[in-house]
């Protein structure tokens, strides 16, 4: 059986870490793995939502596996090292949105996942965080998709001291867009999917790179970029098809132009 399984059903592509006995945590191989099913996903034009999760009951995932930190030349593991950049930077050119199905732990590099993607809906006994410091490492990859999501006082009070964050506190602080009782997880996780896969998946994809592109930007910056995006996105075929249909009181029929 892969450490990483890649699914597609319908308009949702699913990746699963199943490490279950190692809390899924992150070998090379699932680094890897993770990169290539979401270069899969980008190229497939049927699918329009991609899930990721892990396997079992435990964690979501846990970061990186540290026994394999040990045994390689100092070369070796800091390009293997990159390989986390490389997903993250994966999941920022999707171009399609992304969603965090958390159960159970999300550490580490896991945290920095489930950050990464677009959406985190997570189970009621969810726990996230950052414990680097308390074997002698900083949570350095992470720091940007953390940032991304979280303001930065909180970010560094969790990778200074290591403490977890239950479910009650994601949802608060705006780790997790929803927490759900363990037995609803999976409805939520499908229910959001679909409902992002009925949008204009051309839309979606120039929205959501405008908004994170304007995270990056000075206000007036992105002012001026955000403007013309509007006007690039009233000259398309969707968004005239998406007027005419609420006009008409019918569900669109989206054409990707």
């Amino acid at each position: 059986m892969s450490d990483l399984e890649y699914d597609v059903i319908g308009p949702v592509a699913r990746i699963t870490i199943n490490r279950p006995e190692q809390r899924n945590s992150m070998s090379a191989g699932v680094m890897r793995g993770l990169r290539d099913s979401l270069e899969r996903a980008r190229l497939d034009d049927t699918v329009r939502v991609v899930v990721i999760t892990g396997a079992g009951d435990r964690a979501f995932c846990v970061g990186a596996d540290l026994t394999g930190m040990t045994g390689t030349g100092a070369a070796e593991a800091h390009q293997g090292r990159g390989e986390l950049a490389m997903v993250f930077r994966g999941l920022r050119r999707l171009g399609k949105p992304t969603i965090a199905r958390v159960r159970g732990y999300a550490l580490a590099g896991g945290f920095g996942l489930a950050m990464a993607c677009d959406f985190v809906i997570a189970a009621d006994d969810a726990q996230f965080g950052t414990p680097e410091i308390n074997v002698g490492l900083w949570p350095y990859m992470v720091t940007v998709p953390m940032l991304r999501v979280l303001p930065p006082r909180l970010t560094f009070e969790l990778m200074a001291t290591g403490r977890r964050v239950d479910a009650t506190e994601a949802a608060r602080v705006g780790i997790a867009n929803r927490v759900v009782p363990v037995d609803q997880l999976d409805a939520q996780v499908d229910e959001l999917a679909s409902d992002l896969a009925r949008k204009s998946p051309l839309i979606m994809r120039w929205g959501r790179e405008s908004f994170y592109r304007a995270l990056e930007m000075s206000s007036d910056d992105a002012l001026d970029y955000l403007q013309a995006m509007l006007s690039i996105t009233t000259g398309t075929e969707d968004a005239a098809e998406g007027i005419a249909a609420f006009i008409e009181k019918r569900p669109p029929t989206w054409k990707g132009c």
